[in-house]
């Protein structure tokens, strides 16, 4: 049914509702609060805590007026007085004359609002919530459902448009139908879904609101992870290329013990005949890369091609040029295949990728285009995962003839909860050590009255021979943005304008990768002193002497992010230096940044802002590979991920047997979930 069903939305209700994406009845039941309010505790007149939200209920005993404080003739206070058997209240709301129409003398309501003591030392209650008393009150009296309100919309009018779609739908019985089969729910103790939409929005006690939480938790989780398994295959099972030679080529630096343990594990994978799938977990500057170059060594040793997805070019040309330089006297020819290549040089890496067996393949998505032709793809290797949909990581592994291994990295330390999501069917490998020498990266938090020591610090580092990155969250300044946010282009004029002796360069996304390498080029040779940044930098790239990382308006990113950020410096062995900039007050961000200097253990943080942030906004922008969750939590319902994942596995296997109708309704129900 569209949203235009209900009373009360016309069109420019519908527009706004639209736009919140409800677009039908369906769609308004299933747009669950962010919080609730206990109304439910009504006190008398001389209960009243003043300094405190309370909940009264009393009757109106003399008309409302409204007035104009002295001398403030655009403040209009309108004031009305109740009492009930212990006293008499006066409220006030402001600049609301208009209420007065919606009140009645002698008529009881239940208002709820701040109490406080006014000039006089009386008590009086400002801006009050208020209803008639009825026994089917929704703001008072209750448990009260607070939503993210569509523009246009107040608590109290959006509360009575999901009231009247619970009315609408429990008359209509259509969108109440439950998708869970009647087995899964026994099993696991679910309520049907009737009583869960209901409860959710307007809870009949805790323990209702308990289980239509743990119902409609487990039905988000259950049916994403059916569509995982969906797209996924069982892959542990799958026949993969036997290498028999799994001896590596002499590196001209020695492994950690952590990089020769996952090393060891993917050569087990190798010799087994089955098919890898394994996840590299390793902190920036771990060597997950060099790990992953040993690995296609042994592939290509074994007559295979191996091809690595990078997800920017900047990081795709530093692969290549790395990959050449450790693989080329081996007799190993490494191509490069990315967007930016001139049809001629395009054409040249495609005869290549199509006609040679042993060649080792670096590029971005531009692997994973039409027209690129694999003659023997023996291993992929996806680096920076998260950058890339679930889709396009196999869609690189269908290019080979055969299943190649696959190899997945990551230097975002992924809390085991969201692995166990995102990589429910790989095998994990963690590299939790660094190169020797290598030292903590000291971290502070400072606000803007620092910028001036800030600009002496980047001097006294640049003239002892480091660099220093600054990395701000836009490009151009924005006037419509509700912060000062700094800015790239204005940046580094004031920066150049401060240090008139250092070489002050700009980087952001919406140069051309041509431009962005070779500014990366002059940045890693020393050519530039310190580089003004959006976070395109994030990822994979290394410059040895860049010692000291600032950014600006830190409260923007995510800890994740930060700690991603903080990890391109320190790459060398000289002390490097990490400082947070921001102006923030608020508890949240202090917390947040109290983490980041008080610890560099990237696996806490992201446990921290898994917690805060959720999923969805895990990695600074919106997850690749995960639906936007309605209600369930990763950090806060393990428990259930637990359980819905093995109901899931069980279904997936056919250990818990369906019904032809119910398999039809859950695999109906998996295809309209969003993965990508």
């Amino acid at each position: 049914m569209d949203i235009t069903t209900l009373s009360g939305i016309g069109e420019k209700r519908a527009i706004a509702l639209r736009a919140a994406g409800l677009n039908t009845v369906y769609d308004v039941i299933n747009y669950f609060p962010r919080d609730y309010d206990d109304r439910s505790q009504i006190k008398t007149i001389e209960e009243l805590v003043p300094g405190a939200v309370n909940t009264i209920r009393g009757a109106l005993i003399s008309e409302p007026i409204s007035v104009n404080p002295s001398g403030k003739r655009s403040l209009t206070l309108t004031k009305a007085v109740i009492e009930d058997v212990t006293g008499s209240l006066e409220l006030v709301w402001f600049n609301q004359p208009y209420l007065k129409k919606y009140f009645r003398v002698g008529r009881i309501y239940s208002f709820t609002g701040k109490v406080k003591l006014d000039f006089k030392n009386r008590l009086q209650m400002e801006s009050p919530d208020y209803e008639p008393f009825s026994e089917n009150m929704l703001s008072s009296g209750r448990i009260v459902p607070v939503y993210t309100t569509p523009k246009g919309f107040s608590q109290k009018t959006f509360r009575a448009l999901i009231n009247q779609a619970l009315g609408v739908c429990a008359k209509a019985g259509l969108s109440f139908h439950d998708n869970l089969p009647e087995s899964l729910r026994q099993a696991y103790e679910l309520c049907n879904r009737r009583d869960a939409l209901t409860n959710i929005h307007y809870p009949e006690s805790d323990d209702a609101f308990m289980a239509a939480r743990k119902r409609l938790v487990f039905e988000e989780l259950f049916f994403m992870q059916m569509a995982l398994f969906a797209l996924k295959g069982s892959t542990h099972l799958q026949p993969g290329i036997k290498m028999k030679d799994t001896s590596i080529a002499p590196l001209p630096f020695d492994l950690t013990s952590a990089q020769s343990r996952v090393l060891e594990d993917i050569k087990n994978d190798y010799r087994q005949g089955i098919r890898m799938n394994r996840l590299i977990q390793g902190d920036v500057g771990s060597g997950k890369t060099a790990v992953a170059m040993m690995a296609a060594y042994i592939a290509i040793n074994n007559g295979n091609q191996a091809a690595i997805m990078a997800p920017t070019e900047v990081l795709a040309q530093q692969h290549h040029k790395d990959f050449t330089k450790y693989l080329s006297p081996y007799g190993i020819e490494t191509v490069l295949l990315t967007g930016s290549l001139t049809p001629k040089e395009r054409r040249e890496a495609l005869a290549k990728i199509a006609e040679s067996p042993q060649l080792m393949i670096v590029g971005t998505h531009a692997l994973i285009q039409p027209g690129v032709e694999y003659i023997k793809l023996g291993l992929v290797v996806t680096d920076e995962q998260h950058r890339f949909g679930v889709n396009q990581r196999f869609m690189l592994t269908k290019k080979g003839q055969h299943l190649p291994h696959t190899l997945v990295m990551t230097a975002t330390p992924i809390p085991r909860t969201l692995a166990l999501i995102l990589y429910g069917d790989l095998d994990i490998s963690i590299i939790d050590e660094l190169p020797p020498g290598r030292q903590t990266i000291k971290t502070y938090c400072v606000d803007s009255r620092y910028r001036k020591r800030l600009h002496e610090f980047i001097r006294k580092e640049s003239q002892a021979g480091k660099q220093a990155y600054i990395i701000c969250p836009a490009i151009e300044e924005n006037e419509t943005s509700e912060t000062q946010l700094k800015n790239v282009l204005s940046y580094t004029a004031e920066l150049s304008a401060a240090l008139p002796e250092l070489s002050i360069t700009c980087l952001h996304g919406k140069m051309k990768p041509m431009e962005k390498q070779e500014i990366m080029e002059r940045f890693k040779s020393g050519e530039i002193n310190a580089l003004v940044s959006t976070t395109v930098i994030e990822v994979g790239v290394h410059a040895p002497d860049a010692t000291l990382m600032i950014i600006e308006n830190a409260e923007r990113f995510g800890l994740s992010q930060l700690h991603q950020l903080r990890g391109r410096v320190g790459r060398g062995t000289a002390q490097s230096y990490c400082v947070l900039l921001t102006d923030a007050k608020n508890q949240i961000t202090k917390a947040r940044m109290k983490a980041m200097t008080d610890t560099t253990d990237g696996f806490k943080l992201a446990e921290l802002d898994l917690a805060q942030r959720g999923a969805g906004d895990f990695f600074g922008t919106r997850q690749h590979g995960l639906p936007d969750f309605a209600i369930a939590n990763l950090y806060r319902d393990m428990d259930i991920l637990k359980i819905a994942q093995s109901a899931a596995q069980d279904v997936h296997s056919g250990e818990i047997a369906l019904s032809k109708e119910e398999g039809e309704m859950v695999y109906k129900k998996v295809t309209l979930v969003p993965i990508l």
